[in-house]
């Protein structure tokens, strides 16, 4: 007993060494900004897409294809009130992760009783249904053309404009999210959820409501897939249907997959290695993408369990 807790006591170097290169790259840009800190505001943002889609699929097991039309919700209702009717940002934000709230619970009480791929393909359709009423509600989004003119992220007086600005807020905001999916592992909340990733049967006999528990993880995954999407349009001031389509799913999935399935840092630190990869091999020019697919695949292989993963393998084997 005394080793095992000399052994959980034990600094943990490689998984601390996750947070470090993560607070290293993200500080590399604070202080060099430019186009490096277009690309890490970008990775920033998806990593609190991420961070929700990792409470469902990490901490819940379950699958979902569709978060995008919960990023698309906060991201449109930003634009449209803060344009269209001049709110401010903070109040459209949240505005939009009530809507996003509501939408997720009318699609999540018959949706999460199935279970699998037809869980997978349910939320799909979601995904897919949100891009066209995007595209079709021209008097709302306007289409294609999308809304442009968006203010910056604020709150009061305060704006943040320049790169340093908009760099730390986002940092400030991944931070307080990577806390709060930490209190959650670590809560009832976060057991009841092990708990329906091991077995929804067996959870079940233990008195779990399983269906409830799968539910309020969709609910905590679309709120932060709602905030994203408002952080994006703030940072760009301008938004597009193109913004939530399926790559923006195909690409959380492949950050998600890198970073490490289940974890906390998983999420920030596969979306910045995810986010900066095609810049490193940008100067192969044509083999770009063919060693960007190399180097996903490479990890995949020696890192199945992706960077968090390995590096808390490291931790585990180290000697006592």
């Amino acid at each position: 007993m005394t080793d095992v807790h000399a052994s959980s006591r034990r600094p943990r170097i490689a998984s601390l060494s996750i947070w470090l290169i993560s607070a290293l790259i993200i500080g590399y840009a604070v202080v060099f900004g430019g186009y490096i800190a277009t690309i890490i505001a970008f990775a920033l943002i998806y990593a609190v897409f991420v961070s929700g889609l990792n409470i469902f699929m990490g901490l819940t097991a379950q699958v979902s294809f569709g978060q995008s039309a919960f990023a698309a919700i906060g991201g449109y209702a930003s634009a449209v009130l803060t344009t269209t009717y001049e709110w401010t940002p903070l109040p459209a934000m949240l505005a939009g992760i009530v809507l996003a709230l509501a939408a997720a619970l009318l699609i999540g009480i018959p949706t999460l009783r199935l279970k699998g791929h037809y869980l997978s393909m349910a939320t799909l359709a979601i995904g897919l249904i949100t891009y066209e009423i995007a595209v079709e509600w021209e008097s709302v989004t306007q289409g294609y053309l999308g809304i442009s003119g968006i203010p910056p992220l604020g709150i009061g007086p305060f704006e943040a404009i320049s790169d340093r600005q908009i760099l730390l807020t986002l940092s400030a905001i991944v931070a307080v999210v990577a806390f709060g999916v930490t209190r959650i592992r670590k809560s009832r909340l976060g057991r009841a959820f092990a708990a329906v990733a091991g077995s929804e049967e067996a959870a079940g006999t233990l008195g779990i409501n399983v269906t409830r528990y799968k539910l309020l993880s969709f609910l905590l995954a679309a709120a932060l897939a709602s905030i994203s999407g408002s952080l994006f349009v703030h940072v760009v001031g301008y938004v597009s249907p193109e913004v939530f389509g399926l790559h923006m799913v195909i690409l959380a999935f492949t950050m998600i997959y890198i970073g490490g399935l289940g974890t906390v840092a998983g999420p920030i630190i596969g979306a910045l290695i995810v986010s900066l990869l095609p810049e490193l091999f940008r100067s192969l020019k044509e083999s770009q993408d063919l060693a960007y697919g190399v180097t996903l695949i490479l990890i995949l292989i020696y890192a199945p369990k992706g960077l968090t993963g390995l590096a808390q393998s490291f931790d585990d084997r180290r000697p006592k």
